[in-house]
This record gives C-alpha cells, sequence and structure tokens, in this order.
C-alpha cells in the first residue's frame, strides 16, 4: 500500500533486490506506479514502464486491484520470478458487501496462492518493529458450513471401516464434524485460491447416507466451474455415487487439468503437485485412517511421515494415528460454531486468560484437555510445513516462557485439565524441538564428557523393542549421539525416559503427564533435549538386521545397570551401582526391571534375584507355549503414578514405587510370592483367538499368576490368592448357578474357575498344548460364541473327553452340531459340574 513512500525506499530497494532471481534482470513496474518508478531509477536499478507483465521481467510491481492477469502471474512466479505489490483491500470491502475479501478481493487471486491474504482490517499508520510472529486472519466459515452442511441434519460414520481422528491447525482450516469429546472426522480448509475436504476413512466418500454431505462437498471444492472431476482409481464407489446423482466424473490419476481430485490419502507420491493445484484454484477429496499406519510404524511421528500428512499439513489439517468411535453425530449448525472447539480460537481464549491472570471459565475448561493435546501434537509437525506452524512455535514458547513450568511432584500435585497441566503439555512438547531446552529449565548433574556404547540392533520380533544404553539423561539437557552411517534412514529411534505411561486424563497428576519423547535417527549426528530426562534407549523397529553398533554419546550420565550373566558382582560393587543417575535397570535374558536406584543400592550382588527372575520367566514362556527366548524381553518399570489401576500390563508393565519392594526383594517374593506382577505378565501372554472378551481379560491372565506360585515359588494356590481358597471357591460357583450360569456374570475369578477346574482334572499340560496348538491354527472367528465353541472342541480333543456338558452347564453358548463333532468321545465322569 505504501510502496511509493521515500521512508520505504530502502526496504523497496532492497526487496526488489532478493525478489529478483539475478543481478541485472529488467524490472517491470505498472506505469500507475511513478514513485516507486523513480525510487527504483535513482538507485540504478534497470526498470522499465508497462500496463502489463512481460515474460521477460525478472521482477514485476503492480497494485492489488486487478486480477486480469492473475494466471499469467501465478505462472511468472512459479517460473522464477519476483512479484511486489501492494494495496488495501478495507475500501474494495466496503463497496462489495456480499463478497468476502479474503477470496475475492482481486490481489489475493494472486497472493492466496503463496498463503499471502489481504484483509480489509484497518492497518494502522507509525513505527512499528519487526516481528516474527505471523498475524492470525479471522476466517468466518458460517457460509462454508451452511453450503457444506446444507439439507444434512445427521452424519453417520458407522461403516465397515475405523475412522481415525483429525488435528485441525490451520488458521483456514475447519472442522465440519466432531464428537463429543471434540474429536474431528470431517474438516475442510482454504488454501490459496482452492479448498479442500477431507474425511476420516476412504469408505465415508462412498457410502450411501452421506451421500447429501458429498454432493455439497463437491459443489463447494469447484463443480459449478464445469471442470473435469477425476476420481482415482481407488474410489469406485464415489464415482458409482456421483455418477448416479448426475454429477460428471472420471476415474482418473491425477492430472493438472482437473478442476477437482478426489483420492486417498495414502500416498504422497503427487504432494507437491497437489499443494500446486489446490493452490492455483483446485478443489480436493481426500479420505483415509491413518491409526493401520502407526500401528505398523510403530514409534514414528505419523504427523510428520504419514503420507497423507504430506499432504494435509500445509493445508492446516492433519490426520491422527488414534481410532475414533464411528457413531451418529449432529451436523454442526453456523449459529453453534462459537460454542464449538476450534484449535486457535481455544488457544487465543486461553492465552487472555493466563494474561489477565483470571479463573478459567467455560467454554474454555471443557476444551482444555483437547486444547494441551492439540498444542503438543502441533508441535510434532515440522516447521517446513508453513510459517503458520512457526508462528505457532513462539507463540507457545512466549507462552511458556512468560509463564514458567509449574513444579509438580506426589508433594506438589496439580489437578487435571488445568492450565498447569496444559503449560506442562506444551513445555514438553517444546523441549523435544529443540536442539538445546536450556532455555526452558534447570540443569541436573554432572554429564560426562562422552562415552561409547555398543547395541545389538537386531530384532526378530513382530513389534519393536527397547535396547538399553546403560545412560541416563539429565533433565533439562541435552545429549548428542553419532550414529554410524548404516543405522540413519533405517527406522531406529532414541528414546529418553522409560516412564512412557500418559496422565493427560488424569484427575490430579504427580508428575508431568507425558515425560518420555522419541526421536527418529536420521542423521549421523543428532541431538536430543528432554524436560525431564530419563534413560535413555534405541528403539529398534521388527526386522531389523543390524548386530552390534557402537553409539558415541555425549551429555548423559552412567546409570546402575546390571546384567544377568555379563556383570560381575566385583564390577556391580565397585563401581556400577555407585553410577549417579537416580534410575536403574536390572536385566535377564526375560525380563528387565527399571526401578529408582537407591532400591538396588543396597544389593551386594543381583544373581540370586536375577535367577529366580529367569525362573519365573521360563515358566511364563513354558505355560504360554512361545520358546524360552522372549521375542523382546519384558520390561517392568516403576513410577509415581500409572494410568490405570495398581499395575498394568503392555509394553512396558507400569506399577506404583510402592512395587518396587515386592519386585527386588527375592526373600519377600519366595514367601509371600507376587501375584501382581505375575497377573500382569499373564495379559500380555493372552491371546485373541482364545480370548473371550470381556469375560477372560481378567481372568485367563490369572493361570500364569498360579502356574509361577506352584511350579517357582512352590506356593499353593489357596495362599497365593485368598479368592482361591476352597470355601471363596465354592461360594462363587454355587452364587454363579443360583443366578441361573449367565455368562453376563461369568468374568473375573468366576471365569478363572472354569479353567481351574480343567486344569485340576486334566494338568498343565493340557493347556500347554492347547496353546500351542492355537499358534498354528488360521481363520478363527472374531464372535464369541464361535471362538468358545472352537474352544470347547479343541479342549475336548485334546484331553479326550466330551467336555460339552461340563461347558453348558458353565453357560457356554455350546451349539448342537459343535457338540455332536466330539460326541463320540467319552464322557467326563468326573465333570465337577455333576455336584453342583
Amino acid at each position: 500500500a505504501r510502496k511509493h513512500t521515500p521512508k520505504m525506499a530502502q526496504f523497496l530497494h532492497n526487496a526488489v533486490g532478493w525478489l529478483s532471481a539475478s543481478p541485472g534482470a529488467v524490472v517491470g513496474v505498472q506505469k500507475s506506479l511513478s514513485s516507486l518508478l523513480s525510487i527504483l531509477s535513482s538507485s540504478g536499478t534497470q526498470v522499465e514502464p508497462s500496463t502489463e507483465l512481460i515474460a521477460s521481467f525478472g521482477v514485476y510491481c503492480m497494485d492489488a486491484y486487478d486480477a486480469a492477469q492473475g494466471r499469467e502471474l501465478i505462472q511468472f512466479v512459479k517460473r522464477g520470478g519476483g512479484l511486489l505489490i501492494g494495496g488495501q483491500a478495507w475500501h474494495w470491502a466496503s463497496g462489495h458487501k456480499t463478497e468476502r475479501v479474503l477470496f475475492d478481493f482481486p490481489g489475493n487471486h494472486v497472493t492466496s496462492v503463496a498463503g499471502v491474504y489481504f484483509t480489509d482490517v484497518y492497518g494502522e499508520t507509525g513505527i512499528f518493529s519487526i516481528s516474527d510472529e505471523v498475524p492470525a486472519i479471522p476466517l468466518i466459515i458460517s457460509a462454508d458450513l451452511n453450503f457444506l452442511l446444507r439439507g444434512v441434519s445427521e452424519l453417520d460414520i458407522v461403516t465397515d471401516g475405523v475412522p481415525s481422528h483429525l488435528l485441525v491447525h490451520g488458521t483456514l482450516a475447519f472442522p465440519l464434524g466432531l464428537d463429543c469429546a471434540h474429536q474431528f472426522f470431517f474438516a475442510a480448509a482454504h488454501y490459496g485460491r482452492g479448498r479442500v475436504v477431507l474425511t476420516t476413512h476412504e469408505v465415508l466418500l462412498g457410502t450411501p447416507k452421506l451421500t447429501d454431505f458429498i454432493l455439497n462437498a463437491i459443489h463447494w471444492l469447484g463443480a459449478e466451474k464445469r471442470g473435469r472431476i477425476g476420481i482415482n482409481p481407488n474410489l469406485k464407489n464415489l464415482h458409482d455415487l456421483l455418477t448416479q446423482r448426475q454429477v460428471v466424473c472420471e476415474i482418473s490419476e491425477f492430472t493438472d487439468n482437473l478442476s477437482i481430485y478426489c483420492c486417498q490419502s495414502y500416498s504422497d507420491n503427487e504432494a507437491k503437485k497437489i499443494h500446486e493445484f489446490v493452490a492455483e484454484g483446485g478443489g480436493l477429496l481426500i479420505g483415509g485412517q491413518a491409526w493401520w499406519w502407526a500401528s505398523q510404524n510403530e514409534g514414528q511421528n505419523v504427523l510428520a511421515e504419514y503420507p497423507g500428512n504430506k499432504i494435509l499439513n500445509g493445508f492446516g489439517i492433519s490426520i491422527l494415528g488414534e481410532t475414533m468411535e464411528a457413531g451418529k453425530y449432529p451436523a454442526l449448525r453456523p449459529e453453534d460454531q462459537w460454542g464449538h472447539y476450534h484449535f486457535h480460537r481455544a488457544l487465543a481464549q486461553f492465552q487472555q486468560h493466563l494474561e489477565k491472570k483470571e479463573e478459567l471459565q467455560p467454554p474454555v475448561t471443557g476444551w482444555l484437555q483437547k486444547l494441551s493435546q492439540d498444542c503438543a501434537k502441533v508441535l510434532q509437525i515440522p516447521v517446513k510445513n508453513g510459517h503458520v506452524c512457526a508462528s505457532l512455535y513462539h507463540i507457545l514458547y512466549e507462552m511458556v516462557q512468560s509463564n514458567g513450568i509449574p513444579p509438580v511432584s506426589k508433594e506438589h500435585p496439580v489437578k487435571g485439565n488445568s492450565q498447569e497441566v496444559m503449560l506442562l503439555h506444551v513445555a514438553t512438547a517444546l523441549c523435544q524441538t529443540m536442539s538445546d531446552c536450556e532455555r526452558l529449565a534447570l540443569c541436573e548433574l554432572p554429564t560426562v564428557p562422552s562415552t561409547t556404547v555398543e547395541i545389538n540392533c537386531t530384532n526378530s520380533g513382530e513389534r519393536i523393542s527397547w535396547r538399553s544404553t546403560g545412560l541416563y539423561l539429565p533433565r533439562g539437557n541435552t545429549v548428542t549421539f553419532i550414529f554410524p552411517s548404516t543405522v540413519t534412514g533405517v527406522g531406529l529411534q532414541v528414546q529418553i525416559g522409560c516412564h512412557s505411561d500418559d496422565l493427560s486424563r488424569a484427575e490430579e497428576l504427580k508428575r508431568p503427564p507425558v515425560v518420555i519423547c522419541r526421536c527418529n535417527i536420521k542423521d549421523q549426528k543428532m541431538s536430543v533435549s528432554s524436560l525431564w530426562g530419563g534413560l535413555i534407549y534405541i528403539i529398534v523397529p521388527k526386522g531389523s538386521q543390524l548386530w552390534g553398533v557402537s553409539i558415541t554419546v555425549k551429555g548423559a550420565v552412567q546409570a546402575p545397570f546390571f546384567r544377568f550373566g555379563k556383570t560381575s558382582k566385583s564390577q556391580w560393587l565397585t563401581c556400577i551401582h555407585h553410577y549417579p543417575a537416580p534410575w536403574a535397570e536390572l536385566a535377564t535374558q526375560n525380563i528387565i526391571l527399571m526401578v529408582p536406584a537407591d532400591s538396588i543400592r543396597p544389593i551386594d550382588d543381583p544373581e540370586p534375584l536375577l535367577t529366580l527372575w529367569e525362573w519365573i520367566m521360563a515358566a511364563v514362556a513354558e505355560l504360554g507355549a512361545t520358546g524360552a527366548t522372549f521375542p523382546r524381553p519384558e520390561r517392568i518399570v516403576a513410577d509415581v503414578q500409572i494410568s490405570a489401576g495398581w499395575m498394568h500390563s503392555g509394553y512396558p508393565i507400569m506399577c506404583h514405587l510402592d512395587s518396587v519392594k515386592v519386585l527386588v526383594n527375592m526373600e519377600y517374593m519366595q514367601a509371600n510370592g507376587l501375584w501382581s506382577p505375575i497377573h500382569e505378565l499373564g495379559h500380555n501372554q493372552q491371546r485373541a483367538s482364545w480370548e473371550f472378551l470381556p469375560h477372560t481379560t481378567e481372568a485367563t491372565c490369572n493361570l500364569w499368576s498360579v502356574y509361577v506360585h506352584e511350579k517357582v515359588l512352590g506356593i499353593p494356590r489357596d495362599r497365593a490368592h485368598e479368592e482361591l481358597q476352597l470355601k471363596n471357591r465354592k461360594k462363587r460357583i454355587s452364587d454363579y448357578l443360583g443366578k441361573g450360569a449367565q455368562l453376563q456374570d461369568w468374568d473375573v475369578c468366576t471365569a478363572l474357575e472354569t479353567y481351574l477346574q480343567l486344569q485340576e482334572a486334566f494338568g498343565w499340560e493340557s493347556f500347554i498344548q492347547l496353546f500351542s496348538e492355537y499358534q498354528t491354527v488360521s481363520n478363527i472367528p472374531t464372535d464369541n460364541p464361535s471362538k468358545m465353541n472352537l474352544g470347547a472342541e479343541k479342549f475336548s480333543r485334546q484331553v479326550k473327553k466330551n467336555l460339552a456338558p461340563f461347558f453348558v452347564a458353565w453357560g457356554w453358548p455350546i451349539k448342537g452340531e459343535v457338540s455332536k463333532k466330539f460326541a463320540s468321545l467319552p464322557n467326563w465322569d468326573k465333570n465337577p459340574m455333576k455336584k453342583m
């Protein structure tokens, strides 16, 4: 708007010089800009007045009030030309009240392709400092919602496909469908001169019950232009649906002469071309989920690496790696949009609350958990995806710097869904994006200059494996790694911390909600910062065939680490157990205990303890018929707070700090047993093929507890757990049968009783053989009745007895035709259910 102002002369010289691809290139200046012509001429710039763009120009300078050459200008810039354009849109807006300035103002026909917009907001005059932050553009989406949801009262997304949910983070992006937890399943965005509509499963693009929405989307994307609509061959159902509704379209791969392109989100082969296509006015209808990719690329950054997000991030929409519940949800109404969650609106309101130091009020209180998670996820998007991500980084950094990192501990807990938790989330995520997070936190513990560790990076299992380094990163510090070239870009990762539970949903927190971080190993030298510190691991993906990998580590401290069979007692006593890190690891071939270092320093010789653990794990493997060596060692981590229960299964198994005395005290284990840890190890042995959810979830895992206590610890079942005392068992069966043996009551110890009766009659070997057989069976049904009939048949054949009456007595839905299959087997005369 002020290109002719002498005060701006130096800036204008700089701008033209920066825009010029080569020194001495001719600068074309629109004839109406005589002052600019004089300023540039006086500096010796070769300028040429012109009424239109000429292809030979290196830079073209113009006002923003005529878009007649819009397409030519866009191509000129794409070929490397520079464009200096100025104007204001408020006057135009005053005379075009039915039009929207962001999309209809002539100058925006050109600049919007680059993500730059003229607005109808009055500017101020004065002397201004230069800011790194991109100002937000208020997007009024009422007209868009009206169009896209016209005639739609409900969005039914129940199909055969399981949807992901979305992160809607762009200033020009907005949700179209959400559930009560503020999870989005449809979204749209303006991008440059074009538009985008996204669904979180491709099946939704061809489902007849969403026909009205899909037709609205096609028209909103630009069908009125009457250009070509291309449908990717993978979306034949969408092609059929549109054809049936007289929408002219064709099966086509992506070409740049389409008006609208419809595709799945599973390939990024055309990402750059699609960006240009949309920026220049094309419409994109795209669908897909990311949860399957996330499950197959465990530990990878879905927001950065998932193919669809390499297309979508730049549009301000991303697909997340988690599922959401498919359901029937009311369509959004434009008049209600301000009451619904929108990332930028929620963040702005939270910032206002912090600045005014006011108590949080609705609706922000209802959005806070979602906002915390979204802030952390936005910071995982590579900044190269746009200025908005870079600007958000600065906003969030300033927010943490201004308000500080709240203290949180067992002694100083913080309430869930609070501003403290929000700041903890953001600070954690910020630190992971920094090469040095000392600006955010105080450092602890002196670090060693450098050390070299050798890691076995082979993994023949089906899941990722954690490999311990024996090193610890103090909180608020940065660690630097130097890797051999063979390990870069092959799926390996660095992980800081072992406390993997996410406490975001906790009502009260005794530690930050997320404390571990992972980074892909992409370069031979990389630095990783962690606000909370932790033990350092190398994450090895399934299928990795890298043997001994030497890694140089600088900035860490040594942690107590005892490996059974390799570490000597003298090494332990003289050196290792004195290492300064606050966390330690005791490792055998099949299990690793991660506990506070102070809990193991009094142990003079860990070998007897770990020998007992090896026996326990051998028994766990024996009952499960999984082989003597686990694909990856089980891990048990003690934490000040966990996400569920007293302990929970998973990788790693998580327990409270109070359980440490059970894990590392051999005398206690032998005298009293350790039901809960084995219970969780049993959970990790459960398999869908012989599990009947939800009935057996908390039942069959206890088979391992009984087996280990009796076989390894010499503790009989009635002493291992009070629920297995004879009087309690009899009462439980009597109560169950007294209610009619209803399957809805068959769970936990009641369900366990069924299996214990079989074990007491036929021994443990029958279970071992059965679990072994299941590993070779394919095409196992997924519904409980079919699986229970299969299980009854297999157990009957295993023990060579007709067990149908036994299972029927327990309320199992045994079918007549299944009973006939093993009716020829001898009757089970000692069936204990006959006596009940």
